[in-house]
């Protein structure tokens, strides 16, 4: 059985009291020693304000060393809830009542709504303070009002001792309270896995209200005994000064992060010219290979992926560190939890099927908290339902495919978005690039991308739409490719797919200009006859307008007779405006209207004998019922 965290903090303290636990910038550093004080001081304050091991105490505090020791110290000795401080006054509302909390922990001068709200509550409030000389995470805790519900009797070890909320992207965010066997277990096979020692310095850069921060980086140096640099969240300006002043052998961080580190990645050498990286890692959503491959190389380091989540106390599975293969596009295998891939009655598919990951560990949650019907449909004997979709391969490296939620079902087809995400990002000049489902009239769900350019970059939407037509399944082209500055994420850096098409509606629902001339009229009229709308612009895309692959064929017949010209339905999902596909008809027409002129230039004769020469040669259409009427342009074309 894992040791608790307060074991693991004393482990490191009786052998190594002088080596540090804890640095920032701009601050001095905090030995395992201080690290130990700051528990026994931070449990006598809790009970001075009569709150006991199963008490439940939130954090609503800015990243940085004094959150990471809070957290720490709280889990240790209660139950801790860690809440994002950019939330307003009804999420903290919600999120304080949802989990029961007793009391708020906040810094001494805060001024936003969650001083109000724990008041309001009838929750004790104690603020933390901190001066400037202190070490970094070292601090004071006043009570400055007692609460309504403390003293909860509980026991200490397997009782919750950090409570976090899923996303809630899709649904209510349920409850998952993790033990202090669960974190220790988790931090102890990441510690493992990846070698860490009191040798290691991790750079954390990710929310200490997040699983990642908590227990991917910084409950994982505490069980090395290594240490960790707490920073105020990521900065891109300020990321390499970091690596230039701390020196640290690894961090970990999310994809979004990594894409980031990537685009500044130029002055990792100018800031830093003899530092180096041991290993990056990263974790919390799936590293497109591209990626994968510019980070190693831009930081000439190994990049280990893991797999984690919130319900297992993050980490799962992971890459192993060289020289055991890393799979770019692989999460890699076990480091933490027993894996299976389970069908949809929970019976395990064969090796290399995919199906729904299950996971069962020390590290493993017990279920969610007063959530009967979702742990009936995600828990049994042991094992959690991930809802991600993948497979194992011959090896035992585990391939996500996905969430399940985010799978795009696209009039019956299924796509992974991720895999639109891994096409584009190979295209020179795409910086970013996330493929995601938007609600469509008859298809049930159509697939659109939002795209961020690199600096600089001069790339068209036509030019990404030949590229992945070459690359994917006609059925697998996004229908919209949108360009935006930047692209919406969580509050813990992940982008949260199945929500896209909401913080995304300005650019999915972008004004149009009227048709610029005959082409794009007739073209925009039978967009509107078809689709039975009204108000058709130049910009508009035809499948964000509700067309689908039938109505699509039903608008090319229309221009191939009353235009006069061949195009096909291919044409319209490569060119789906109506500009676009104005310049495909225009194109075509051009060149008949060249080759009537040829014709016209043509003596009476000439054009008798083309046309003779032609029918002698047309197929029969008595015997050939493909043979139909040919027009003088196909005349001239067949004699030429």
């Amino acid at each position: 059985m894992a040791a608790e965290l307060r074991t693991l903090v004393d482990f490191v303290a009786a052998r190594n009291p002088e080596s540090i636990a804890v640095l920032a910038p701009k601050r001095s550093a905090l030995s395992y020693r201080g690290l130990q004080a700051c528990l026994s001081d931070i449990e006598s304050a809790l009970v001075g304000a009569g709150l006991g091991p199963a008490s439940r105490v939130a954090t609503v505090l800015p990243n940085g060393p004094e959150a990471a020791v809070a957290s720490l110290s709280i889990a240790a000795s209660a139950c801790c809830l860690p809440l994002n401080p950019a939330y307003g006054a009804d999420e903290l509302r919600f999120y304080l009542d949802d989990a029961g909390a007793d009391a708020l922990v906040l810094a001494e001068h805060e001024s936003g709504p969650a001083r109000e709200v724990a008041e309001s509550m009838g929750l004790a409030v104690l603020e933390l303070c901190a001066r400037a000389d202190d070490p970094a995470g070292r601090f004071g805790l006043t009570v400055r009002s007692q609460g309504r519900r403390l003293n909860r009797d509980g026991p200490t070890r397997m009782s919750a001792a950090l409570v976090l909320h899923t996303s809630g992207t899709t649904a209510r965010p349920k409850i998952v309270p993790l033990t202090q066997a669960n974190l220790a277990a988790s931090a102890q096979s990441i510690a493992r896995h990846l070698r860490l020692g009191p040798t290691d310095r991790g750079l954390n850069v990710m929310p200490l209200f997040h699983i990642h921060g908590l227990v991917g980086s910084l409950f994982a140096s505490i069980a090395a005994g290594a240490s960790v640099v707490c920073t105020p969240g990521f900065d891109e300006a300020e990321f390499f000064d970091w690596v230039a002043e701390f020196a640290p052998t690894w961090y970990t961080a999310v994809p979004t992060i990594h894409q980031a580190v990537v685009a500044h990645a130029a002055d990792y050498r100018s800031v830093a010219p003899e530092h180096r990286f041991r290993f990056v890692r990263s974790s919390s959503a799936s590293l497109p290979p591209a990626v994968f491959s510019a980070l190693e190389s831009a930081l000439d380091a190994p990049v280990i992926e893991a797999y984690g989540m919130t319900e297992a106390a993050h980490q799962m599975t992971s890459n192993p560190l060289p020289p055991a293969p890393r799979r770019p596009g692989s999460v890699g295998v076990s480091a933490g939890a027993e894996i299976m891939i389970l069908d949809d009655e929970w019976r395990a598919v064969p090796a290399g099927t995919t199906g729904e990951i299950a996971i069962r560990g020390d590290g493993v949650a017990a279920g969610y908290e007063a959530n009967p019907q979702a742990n009936a449909a995600s828990f049994r004997d042991g094992w959690f339902r991930t809802g991600d979709l993948g497979w194992i391969d011959e090896e035992g490296y585990l391939v996500v495919a996905g969430r399940i939620k985010e799978i795009v079902n696209r009039g019956g087809e299924k796509i992974s978005p991720r895999e639109i995400d891994e096409a584009l990002l190979e295209y020179p000049g795409v910086a970013q690039a996330v493929a995601f489902g938007v609600p469509h009239p008859t298809l049930g769900e159509d697939l659109m991308a939002a795209i961020v350019l690199a600096a600089g970059a001069d790339v068209s939407e036509r030019a990404l739409r030949e590229y992945l037509f070459e690359r994917l399944a006609g059925f697998k082209i996004p229908s919209g490719l949108i360009f935006v500055d930047a692209i919406p994420k969580g509050p813990t850096g992940k982008i949260q797919r199945t929500s896209l098409h909401k913080t995304l509606t300005a650019y999915l629902k972008q004004g149009s200009d009227e048709p610029a001339d005959p082409f794009e009229q007739a073209i925009a009229d039978a967009f509107a006859e078809v689709l039975a709308i009204t108000n058709v612009g130049r910009d508009d895309n035809f499948f964000a307008l509700g067309g689908d692959s039938l109505s699509g064929a039903r608008v090319i017949a229309r221009l191939c007779t009353g235009l006069g010209v061949d195009i096909q339905v291919s044409d319209l999902f490569r060119r789906p405006t109506v500009a676009a596909l104005a310049e495909t008809v225009r194109s075509l027409t051009d060149v008949d209207a060249h080759l009537m002129a040829e014709i016209d230039a043509m003596s009476d004769e000439e054009v008798q004998a083309l046309l003779a020469r032609y029918e002698s040669e047309a197929p029969d259409a008595d015997n050939d019922p493909s043979a139909g009427e040919v027009s003088p342009i196909e005349a001239f074309e067949a004699g030429r």
